[in-house]
Protein backbone atom coordinates (compact mmCIF):
# COMPACT_ATOMS: atom_id res chain seq x y z
CA UNK A 1 0.00 0.00 0.00
CA UNK A 2 1.17 3.51 -0.74
CA UNK A 3 2.45 5.67 2.10
CA UNK A 4 0.63 8.96 2.55
CA UNK A 5 2.61 12.17 2.30
CA UNK A 6 3.53 13.76 5.59
CA UNK A 7 1.01 16.25 6.93
CA UNK A 8 3.36 19.24 6.89
CA UNK A 9 5.32 19.35 3.64
CA UNK A 10 6.24 22.67 2.08
CA UNK A 11 3.46 24.07 -0.10
CA UNK A 12 3.31 23.77 -3.87
CA UNK A 13 4.08 26.80 -5.99
CA UNK A 14 1.34 29.41 -5.89
CA UNK A 15 -1.43 29.70 -8.45
CA UNK A 16 -0.09 33.16 -9.30
CA UNK A 17 3.28 31.64 -10.20
CA UNK A 18 1.56 28.99 -12.30
CA UNK A 19 -0.27 31.64 -14.33
CA UNK A 20 3.09 33.12 -15.38
CA UNK A 21 4.21 29.88 -17.04
CA UNK A 22 4.36 29.90 -20.82
CA UNK A 23 3.42 26.97 -23.08
CA UNK A 24 6.89 25.38 -23.01
CA UNK A 25 7.13 25.69 -19.24
CA UNK A 26 3.67 24.21 -18.81
CA UNK A 27 4.65 21.30 -21.05
CA UNK A 28 7.79 20.69 -18.97
CA UNK A 29 5.82 20.77 -15.74
CA UNK A 30 3.28 18.38 -17.21
CA UNK A 31 6.06 15.94 -18.13
CA UNK A 32 7.29 16.06 -14.55
CA UNK A 33 3.80 15.39 -13.23
CA UNK A 34 3.25 12.50 -15.64
CA UNK A 35 6.61 11.03 -14.64
CA UNK A 36 5.64 11.33 -10.98
CA UNK A 37 2.33 9.57 -11.60
CA UNK A 38 4.05 6.80 -13.55
CA UNK A 39 6.46 6.13 -10.70
CA UNK A 40 3.67 6.20 -8.12
CA UNK A 41 2.17 3.23 -9.90
CA UNK A 42 5.32 1.26 -9.11
CA UNK A 43 6.38 2.29 -5.61
CA UNK A 44 5.60 4.29 -2.48
CA UNK A 45 5.73 8.06 -2.61
CA UNK A 46 8.35 7.84 0.15
CA UNK A 47 10.65 6.00 -2.27
CA UNK A 48 10.46 8.58 -5.06
CA UNK A 49 13.43 10.82 -5.74
CA UNK A 50 13.64 14.09 -7.62
CA UNK A 51 16.50 12.69 -9.71
CA UNK A 52 14.43 9.73 -10.87
CA UNK A 53 11.40 11.87 -11.72
CA UNK A 54 13.61 14.27 -13.68
CA UNK A 55 15.28 11.40 -15.54
CA UNK A 56 11.96 9.94 -16.70
CA UNK A 57 10.73 13.42 -17.66
CA UNK A 58 13.98 13.89 -19.64
CA UNK A 59 15.00 16.98 -17.74
CA UNK A 60 17.19 17.84 -14.74
CA UNK A 61 16.64 17.96 -10.96
CA UNK A 62 17.29 21.71 -11.12
CA UNK A 63 14.37 22.02 -13.54
CA UNK A 64 12.16 20.02 -11.15
CA UNK A 65 12.91 22.50 -8.37
CA UNK A 66 11.96 25.36 -10.65
CA UNK A 67 8.37 24.08 -10.48
CA UNK A 68 8.11 22.23 -7.15
CA UNK A 69 9.63 22.58 -3.72
CA UNK A 70 9.83 18.80 -3.26
CA UNK A 71 8.26 15.51 -4.35
CA UNK A 72 5.28 15.96 -2.05
CA UNK A 73 4.49 19.32 -3.64
CA UNK A 74 4.42 17.60 -7.04
CA UNK A 75 2.12 14.90 -5.68
CA UNK A 76 -0.24 17.55 -4.29
CA UNK A 77 -0.46 19.31 -7.65
CA UNK A 78 -0.96 15.98 -9.36
CA UNK A 79 -3.81 15.17 -6.95
CA UNK A 80 -5.37 18.56 -7.69
CA UNK A 81 -5.22 17.94 -11.42
CA UNK A 82 -6.64 14.42 -11.46
CA UNK A 83 -9.31 15.24 -8.87
CA UNK A 84 -10.54 18.03 -11.10
CA UNK A 85 -11.50 15.48 -13.74
CA UNK A 86 -14.42 14.10 -11.72
CA UNK A 87 -16.60 17.26 -11.63
CA UNK A 88 -15.95 17.67 -15.37
CA UNK A 89 -17.09 14.10 -16.01
CA UNK A 90 -20.20 14.66 -13.88
CA UNK A 91 -21.14 17.72 -15.94
CA UNK A 92 -20.66 15.70 -19.11
CA UNK A 93 -22.95 12.85 -18.08
CA UNK A 94 -25.55 15.34 -16.87
CA UNK A 95 -25.71 16.73 -20.40
CA UNK A 96 -25.69 13.30 -22.04
CA UNK A 97 -28.34 11.77 -19.77
CA UNK A 98 -31.04 14.44 -20.01
CA UNK A 99 -33.13 12.25 -22.31
CA UNK A 100 -32.28 8.96 -20.61
CA UNK A 101 -33.65 7.16 -17.58
CA UNK A 102 -32.46 7.37 -13.99
CA UNK A 103 -30.85 3.97 -14.53
CA UNK A 104 -28.89 5.32 -17.51
CA UNK A 105 -27.61 8.18 -15.36
CA UNK A 106 -26.74 5.90 -12.44
CA UNK A 107 -24.80 3.54 -14.71
CA UNK A 108 -22.94 6.47 -16.25
CA UNK A 109 -22.03 7.76 -12.80
CA UNK A 110 -20.71 4.37 -11.69
CA UNK A 111 -18.65 4.10 -14.87
CA UNK A 112 -17.21 7.58 -14.31
CA UNK A 113 -15.93 6.57 -10.87
CA UNK A 114 -14.49 3.28 -12.11
CA UNK A 115 -12.77 4.96 -15.08
CA UNK A 116 -11.40 7.72 -12.85
CA UNK A 117 -9.87 5.27 -10.41
CA UNK A 118 -8.55 3.01 -13.14
CA UNK A 119 -6.66 5.92 -14.72
CA UNK A 120 -5.30 7.45 -11.50
CA UNK A 121 -5.41 4.72 -8.85
CA UNK A 122 -2.07 5.47 -7.20
CA UNK A 123 -2.59 9.23 -7.00
CA UNK A 124 -6.15 8.96 -5.69
CA UNK A 125 -5.09 6.38 -3.12
CA UNK A 126 -2.38 8.72 -1.82
CA UNK A 127 -4.86 11.62 -1.81
CA UNK A 128 -7.30 9.66 0.32
CA UNK A 129 -4.65 8.30 2.68
CA UNK A 130 -3.28 11.79 3.29
CA UNK A 131 -6.79 13.23 3.72
CA UNK A 132 -7.73 10.48 6.18
CA UNK A 133 -4.57 11.27 8.17
CA UNK A 134 -5.76 14.85 8.55
CA UNK A 135 -3.84 16.71 5.85
CA UNK A 136 -6.15 19.64 5.17
CA UNK A 137 -4.73 20.29 1.72
CA UNK A 138 -5.55 16.79 0.52
CA UNK A 139 -8.92 16.96 2.31
CA UNK A 140 -9.68 20.10 0.30
CA UNK A 141 -8.67 18.36 -2.92
CA UNK A 142 -10.91 15.38 -2.18
CA UNK A 143 -13.77 17.68 -1.22
CA UNK A 144 -13.37 19.59 -4.49
CA UNK A 145 -13.72 16.36 -6.43
CA UNK A 146 -16.60 14.76 -4.54
CA UNK A 147 -18.76 17.72 -3.47
CA UNK A 148 -20.40 18.21 -6.90
CA UNK A 149 -21.32 14.51 -7.02
CA UNK A 150 -22.64 14.56 -3.48
CA UNK A 151 -24.64 17.71 -4.21
CA UNK A 152 -26.22 16.30 -7.37
CA UNK A 153 -27.18 13.06 -5.65
CA UNK A 154 -28.65 14.99 -2.73
CA UNK A 155 -30.72 17.11 -5.13
CA UNK A 156 -32.11 14.00 -6.80
CA UNK A 157 -32.89 12.34 -3.46
CA UNK A 158 -34.59 15.51 -2.20
CA UNK A 159 -36.68 15.67 -5.39
CA UNK A 160 -37.64 12.01 -4.93
CA UNK A 161 -38.68 12.70 -1.34
CA UNK A 162 -40.78 15.68 -2.45
CA UNK A 163 -42.47 13.43 -5.04
CA UNK A 164 -43.27 10.86 -2.38
CA UNK A 165 -40.94 8.18 -3.75
CA UNK A 166 -38.60 8.31 -0.75
CA UNK A 167 -39.54 8.16 2.93
CA UNK A 168 -39.50 11.50 4.76
CA UNK A 169 -37.12 10.00 7.29
CA UNK A 170 -34.33 9.85 4.72
CA UNK A 171 -31.75 12.62 5.06
CA UNK A 172 -30.78 13.59 1.52
CA UNK A 173 -27.22 14.69 2.30
CA UNK A 174 -26.47 11.62 4.43
CA UNK A 175 -27.92 9.27 1.83
CA UNK A 176 -25.90 10.99 -0.88
CA UNK A 177 -22.74 10.75 1.23
CA UNK A 178 -23.34 7.02 1.64
CA UNK A 179 -23.68 6.58 -2.12
CA UNK A 180 -20.52 8.56 -2.81
CA UNK A 181 -18.64 6.47 -0.24
CA UNK A 182 -19.89 3.31 -1.96
CA UNK A 183 -18.80 4.53 -5.40
CA UNK A 184 -15.39 5.65 -4.12
CA UNK A 185 -14.64 2.49 -2.18
CA UNK A 186 -15.82 -0.01 -4.76
CA UNK A 187 -13.89 1.84 -7.46
CA UNK A 188 -10.77 2.11 -5.29
CA UNK A 189 -10.81 -1.57 -4.39
CA UNK A 190 -12.12 -3.00 -7.65
CA UNK A 191 -8.87 -4.93 -8.14
CA UNK A 192 -9.53 -6.80 -4.91
CA UNK A 193 -13.20 -7.27 -5.70
CA UNK A 194 -12.15 -9.27 -8.76
CA UNK A 195 -11.15 -12.06 -6.37
CA UNK A 196 -14.88 -12.51 -5.69
CA UNK A 197 -15.40 -13.12 -9.40
CA UNK A 198 -17.25 -9.84 -9.66
CA UNK A 199 -16.94 -8.27 -13.09
CA UNK A 200 -16.90 -4.56 -13.82
CA UNK A 201 -20.42 -4.92 -15.18
CA UNK A 202 -21.52 -6.43 -11.87
CA UNK A 203 -20.05 -3.48 -9.98
CA UNK A 204 -21.77 -0.98 -12.29
CA UNK A 205 -25.15 -2.74 -12.07
CA UNK A 206 -24.94 -3.12 -8.29
CA UNK A 207 -23.99 0.51 -7.73
CA UNK A 208 -26.61 1.81 -10.16
CA UNK A 209 -29.37 -0.14 -8.44
CA UNK A 210 -28.28 1.07 -5.02
CA UNK A 211 -28.55 4.59 -6.39
CA UNK A 212 -32.03 3.85 -7.77
CA UNK A 213 -33.13 2.51 -4.39
CA UNK A 214 -32.11 5.81 -2.82
CA UNK A 215 -34.06 7.66 -5.53
CA UNK A 216 -37.16 5.52 -4.99
CA UNK A 217 -37.06 4.40 -8.63
CA UNK A 218 -35.80 0.84 -8.44
CA UNK A 219 -39.10 -0.74 -9.50
CA UNK A 220 -39.83 1.53 -12.43
CA UNK A 221 -36.31 2.00 -13.81
CA UNK A 222 -34.40 -1.22 -13.20
CA UNK A 223 -35.81 -2.95 -16.23
CA UNK A 224 -35.31 -0.08 -18.65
Amino acid sequence: MQEAPSTNPRPARSAEAARKLGPRALATRDRLLRATESLLGERSVMDLSVAEIARIAETSPATFYHYFTDVEAAVLMLAQQVSGELPEALARIEDEAREGSALDWARALANVFLDHWERHHAVLLIRNLAADKGDERFQDVRRMALSPVLGRLAERIEAARAAGRVDDGAHAQLAAAGLVAMLENLSAHFRGIKTFEASREAVVETCSRMILLSLGEAGSEAGR
